[in-house]
């Protein structure tokens, strides 16, 4: 996959500098298929290997970074880089004990099968030592980046997605990251995906301003219509408490969009007569346009500061872009 990946990559740089935007890269019975139609249409792919290259030259670029900081400090102390590492990383961390083996086997015991606490505590240790060596190894080169005076100018890919004017929850317009979110209420990746959105926003308070737009699949028979209530609760003040219903609902139907609203107490005619009028189609239909020029071709699909992130991907992975913007964001206002 990845040797096919840096294929793509290579040959879209090879190739790109030879089309103008308008050009026509094929006919069909006369036909022209223009290369923006053609790019619109893969847009999504394009995208993400325009990610995976970033990354593939951001952990390059760690790697480099780490090797320079380490072989300094070495050379500063008067010892090799490998006894560097044994007291200042190997030496710092604390050694898993036989209960913190027998907590991780417990927490994962459902997925282990047959095995025993006894057959894995070995590999369970090996696991939480490397992941405590990690750790440290992260904490001491931020260290070493201070010291050093290391400057990252390496940027990541972002797409311009605004927010359609639509509700946030968290911190306002100012607040250092801004997530963007194309979800659907009846998808069941986006309904997993909440439970991490709430993660993010217990850890990260105001420091994040969340947005939900509106990406109802075709082929969700509720979808639309539970978008509709969501932001007819809206109208009445109810948005975030009916979205966050919604999600946790297991029944979309009219009858349950309805209960949902009487359990919030809302004005039930006023909530019906809005739902079956349509009355938000446009903002719904002006989300999925917007989702889809950037590049959104399923849910949920994220934008932190304009960085994609594609499906219920685990919170180390939000935690990992949050803080990185954060510290962007720091540095911008610390070289000012």
């Amino acid at each position: 996959m990845k040797s096919r990946l840096g294929a793509l990559v290579f040959a879209s740089f090879l190739i790109a500098p030879a089309f103008a935007q308008g050009d026509t890269v094929a006919t069909v019975a006369g036909e022209p298929i223009s290369r923006e139609e053609l790019e619109r249409a893969v847009r999504p792919q394009l995208i993400e290997i325009e990610n995976n290259r970033y990354e593939v030259l951001e952990q390059g670029l760690d790697g480099m970074i780490s090797e320079k900081l380490l072989a300094k400090e070495a050379a500063a102390r008067g010892v090799t880089v490998e006894q560097l590492r044994t007291t200042e990383i190997d030496g710092k961390i604390q050694q898993p004990t036989d209960d913190d083996a027998r907590q991780l086997f417990e927490q994962n015991k459902a997925q282990l099968g047959n095995a025993t606490f006894e057959d894995l505590k070995p590999r369970i240790t090996a696991y939480l030592v490397n992941q405590r060596s990690a750790a440290r190894q992260t904490e001491y080169l931020d260290e070493l980046k201070k010291k050093y005076d290391t400057k990252i100018s390496l940027e990541p890919p972002k797409i311009e997605v605004d927010t359609g004017g639509r509700a946030s929850r968290g911190g306002d317009a100012n607040a250092p990251v801004t997530i963007i979110a194309f979800s659907d209420y009846e998808c069941p990746f986006c309904k997993r995906a909440e439970t991490t959105v709430s993660q993010v926003m217990s850890t990260y308070g105001n420091q994040v301003r969340y947005v939900h737009r509106d990406f109802p699949l075709p082929f969700h028979a509720h979808a639309h219509e539970a978008a509709q209530a969501a932001r007819c609760a809206g109208d009445q003040g109810k948005y975030w408490e009916y979205h966050d219903k919604l999600f946790q609902a297991q029944d979309l139907s009219t009858d349950n969009l309805k209960k949902i609203g009487s359990e919030l107490g809302l004005d039930q005619p006023k909530l019906e007569q809005c739902i079956s009028s349509g009355a938000h189609d446009d903002e719904i239909n002006a989300d999925v346009a917007a989702g889809s020029d950037v590049g959104v071709s399923g849910t949920p699909a994220f934008f932190i500061n304009g960085r994609m992130l594609s499906g219920a991907q685990p919170f180390e992975r939000f935690k990992e872009i949050i803080d990185g913007e954060i510290a962007r964001r720091q540095a911008a206002a610390a070289a000012k």
